[in-house]
């Protein structure tokens, strides 16, 4: 070899190494990565301008955004995360408790087996004082004997409350409400009327017979000495419903046969001793409502375009026959003494032994 081409050689290998030092120069250095619990320092970002956007905030922890975490629960079915519905009242949360006693089994249960409770079976219980197998057969368990006296005193009817009481506490429905077994009860209406309540609130709403608050020696508070109470009651005999909330705060005075040693105490009938512990007790109001009817009342001049909205409705006593509800249709007086047929005809037009529309 030459000395031409020994220099030539040194020189192709020195290019040969510069080369290459130059190329890995561009190659990218490999990032140091922190130790596990310790935070790599990094530079602060700069405070954001107006060229310069704020960057979006993370989401809170759970890991998604809102929208995209309401489009995610739709897709799996379950509620978006937004303010939950009260739960919409339904026709099983209502205990309708109706009084009677057996010598009215025929006369007037039947009718309202015929009409309104056979919209409304599996919510409505009688509450009879004799033991009846046609009834049984009827209505099954939704008939209680309670063995109370068939007799119309204070003490008889204070016995059947404590037991429609006592039944509704152990229903765990939702909503109380008694009537009479003269009474017709819309049970479409008393749904919406309820609906605007919560039956964990005190609610006790019905109409009172009389136009002033009454008043009664208050022995049930256990102090020794008598002293006067007013307060308004609602009449059972246009009806009257209880939350179940307000119900449970009645149970010092009326579970468990309680509620007849109150009354005995108070010397008051059913109804008004429901109202001496709801306010005079409890120092809870009576909603007055308009809507609910008795035989005390004229019915004869409630306004006809009124009376499907009405709650209850009822019919004078074989003492005053004539005082029903005015109301039209394929029924006359004879056929429909209590009207009660005419207007259930109007409020279900489908019941089959209902006539026929005639075509106009």
């Amino acid at each position: 070899m030459t000395c031409t081409g020994v220099g030539l050689g040194k020189l192709c290998f020195v290019l040969s190494v510069a080369l290459g030092a130059f190329l890995l120069l561009l190659l990218p250095l490999p990032r140091l990565q922190a130790p596990w619990g310790v935070w790599a320092h990094r530079p602060p970002r700069p405070p954001p301008t107006c060229a310069q956007p704020p960057r979006a905030q993370r989401p809170r922890e759970g890991g998604v955004a809102q929208p995209l975490q309401d489009v995610l629960q739709r897709l799996l079915g379950a509620p978006a995360a937004h303010p939950r519905a009260p739960d919409r009242l339904e026709p099983r949360d209502i205990f309708i408790a109706v009084k009677t006693t057996k010598k009215y089994h025929k006369s007037r249960l039947e009718l309202l087996f015929r009409t309104w409770i056979s919209r409304a079976q599996q919510q409505t219980f009688i509450f009879t004082d004799g033991e009846d197998p046609e009834l049984r057969l009827r209505a099954g368990d939704h008939v209680i004997n309670t063995n109370c006296s068939s007799m119309h005193t204070r003490q008889a009817l204070c016995c059947k409350m404590s037991v429609e009481y006592d039944k509704f506490i152990e229903s765990g429905r939702k909503w109380f409400c008694h009537v009479d077994d003269d009474n017709y009860v819309n049970s479409k209406g008393l749904l919406q009327l309820l609906s605007g309540f919560s039956p964990s609130q005190d609610v006790y709403v019905g109409r009172p017979s009389l136009d002033h608050p009454i008043e009664a020696a208050d022995r049930a508070q256990g102090s020794g000495t008598a002293s006067t109470v007013k307060f308004w009651f609602a009449t059972g005999g246009a009806g009257f419903c209880i939350s179940r909330g307000l119900a449970l705060k009645m149970s010092p005075w009326a579970s468990l046969g309680n509620f007849i040693s109150t009354a005995e105490k108070v010397r008051l009938p059913d109804d008004c001793t429901i109202g001496y512990i709801i306010e005079g007790l409890l120092q809870v109001k009576l909603l007055h409502s308009t809507l609910f009817h008795s035989h005390l009342e004229n019915l004869q001049r409630l306004p006809a375009d009124t009376l499907l909205r009405q709650i209850t409705l009822s019919y004078g006593g074989p003492e005053n026959r004539r005082n029903v509800v005015s109301v039209g249709g394929a029924f006359n007086l004879q056929q429909d003494p209590t009207r009660f047929k005419s207007i259930h005809c109007l409020l279900y037009p489908d019941t089959t032994w209902c006539p026929l529309k005639k075509p106009l």
